[in-house]
């Protein structure tokens, strides 16, 4: 903070703020680890090591959705689940069995 005072009593702070800047080889950087990520991740799903079951917060974190809509879905029948020792886990292939099921397609 920069503190200037001026001759007849009257203070004024000013505040300055760090500037960041991006430059393009920030960018390029991110680009490259975001693909990395990517690849990881792709080669995860084909070699069958991504997670089979899931927790209800990592339901609603993958689906983009609240606890009361899951919750829904588990009561209307939707989404089958287990529950074991109190934690309610989702198998990911129903998951996407569900999502490939309400698919629309629109014709033009």
């Amino acid at each position: 903070m920069v503190k200037i005072e001026f001759c007849w009593s009257l203070s004024l702070n000013i505040y300055t703020m760090p500037a960041n800047l991006i430059t393009t080889d920030d960018l390029r950087e991110f680009k490259i680890e975001l693909l990395e990520g990517m690849k990881q991740l792709l080669s995860k799903q084909a070699n069958g090591t991504l997670k089979r079951y899931l927790r209800s917060s990592e339901v609603m974190d993958m689906l983009q959705i609240s606890a009361g809509t899951l919750q829904n879905l588990r009561i209307n029948g939707t989404l089958p689940y287990t529950k074991m020792g109190g934690i309610l886990f989702y198998d990911t292939e129903d998951i996407q069995k569900i999502m490939q099921s309400n698919r629309i397609h629109h014709e033009y």
